[in-house]
């Protein structure tokens, strides 16, 4: 049995709160969550802003709650969709009958049906109606139904409701619904399987995502704009194609993507040991963090203070190792993907960046643009091959630029063939040329 105080700790809750009286008892449970640690982010149905006003939740949560479908914060499209990738468990309470009416016959006219449609994350609810609605063919029927898809239901209890009625529909009690939804963020699986090609089935892939921090003194650090969101999205698409995955992830806020080995690092240096570590047992290696180029030559154990550096301060600085440019010369047989963010867009540098790297395949982007830099949730890149093939992008989803890049990786990683008794039982590329 998973420990709440545990199992919750970092993991990412989405709470959909639907228009019941019992709503006022989710603001207890989004307090609970959020004090063992849970990252919760709040749906409301606009029913249920009629019970309870998002400023509560957002207050318990630090998060602002997301009611609206058609009005994502900038640089967010079809927030639905990255909402269900983030979520590691999505939790329903109060559940109405009629938000369990529509999750049952697939309605999707509202930001919560729609996560609720597009996630991969295990799903429970907790209904709280009236007792002959919550006894009523129809919702019985429907309980059965997403039963059946392996929704998770937790209580109604039997108690005193709204009207002074005793019966069925009492909203579960706050610690049975932490309880289960503990259990299943931390080993639950979603409603519907990972799809996409197989591909990739059985090749091993390394990623690499978001900055890297190198410190100055205890308190500051030199870094820089990347989320970690262009990485992350091809870790996802490789593992939904069968791949098997491992990130190595610099500081970033993105939950890891259920079904891939994450590595978390700060430093560049330990970025670099931890790419350098797992290389070799990898086929093929996609580099989309953003290293650091220079580190501060030296450290300060104690904390720089302004009135000792009044004149200014100077921090001299030295390269970092090219962890990518290292790795080609340990090659094998893997495919390398490079990525270079530049604030011009050029060609001619693009093909010398990716002749020094020594890579397969390099990613082009410019981060100057304001829908196709860092931050956000598109990219606008250019694709060029070892080859001289230059293949623009247009403005697309990261996740779509991902399945673009692995449809390249594919054609440079040649067919699969089962490996050797030797082998770990996946499969291995075969040779290219």
């Amino acid at each position: 049995m998973a420990d709440p105080g545990r199992a919750l700790q970092g993991r990412k809750v989405v709470l959909g709160v639907t228009g019941s009286i019992a709503a006022y008892k989710a603001v207890e449970l989004a307090r609970r969550m959020t004090q063992l640690g849970a990252e919760v982010q709040v749906i409301m149905t606009q029913a249920a802003t009629r019970f309870v006003a998002p400023l509560t939740f957002r207050e318990l949560t630090y998060r602002e709650v997301l009611v609206d479908l058609f009005d994502p914060p900038a640089g967010q499209l079809m927030r639905h969709v990255h909402l269900a990738e983030e979520a590691e468990v999505l939790v329903i309470a109060p559940a109405t009958a009629n938000i369990l009416a529509k999750m049952a016959a697939g309605i999707a006219d509202d930001l919560l049906t729609c996560t609720f449609l597009a996630t991969q994350a295990p799903v429970l609810v907790a209904p709280a109606m009236n007792r002959i609605m919550y006894l009523h063919p129809a919702t019985q029927e429907n309980l059965a139904r997403l039963a059946r898809w392996g929704v998770a239901t937790v209580g109604p209890e039997w108690g005193p409701l709204a009207t002074g009625i005793e019966g069925p529909g009492r909203m579960a009690s706050v610690d049975a619904i932490i309880k289960q939804a503990s259990e299943m963020a931390a080993g639950g699986r979603g409603l519907v399987p990972w799809p996409g090609k197989s591909d990739l089935a059985g090749v091993r892939v390394l990623v690499s995502a978001g900055p890297t921090r190198e410190a100055v003194d205890p308190v500051r650090f030199l870094t820089n704009r990347s989320s970690g969101k262009m990485g992350f999205a091809v870790a996802r698409a490789a593992r939904d194609r069968g791949a098997q995955v491992v990130l190595v992830t610099g500081p970033v806020s993105l939950a890891d993507p259920p079904g891939v080995e994450v590595v978390r690092v700060e430093t560049a240096e330990e970025m670099r040991t931890a790419l350098r570590d797992r290389f070799a047992a990898c086929d093929v290696l996609v580099m989309a963090a953003a290293v650091a180029d220079f580190r501060p030559v030296g450290y300060s154990p104690a904390k720089l203070k302004k009135g000792e550096h009044a004149g200014g301060l100077r921090l001299e600085l030295e390269p970092t190792r090219d962890i990518l440019s290292e790795l080609a010369t340990l090659r094998s047989q893997q495919v390398l993907v490079g990525f270079a963010a530049e604030t011009e867009a050029s060609l001619d540098r693009a093909r010398e960046k990716l002749r020094a790297k020594g890579v397969d395949l390099l990613v082009l982007n410019d981060v100057t643009q304001p829908d196709a830099g860092f931050e956000v949730d598109t990219n606008r890149a250019i694709l060029l091959g070892r080859s001289g093939e230059v293949e623009p992008l247009p403005l697309l989803r990261k996740e779509e630029v991902a399945h673009r890049l692995l449809d390249r990786v594919v054609a440079l990683h040649g067919p699969t063939t089962p490996r050797g008794p030797a082998g770990d039982g996946g499969s291995q590329p075969a040779r290219r040329g």
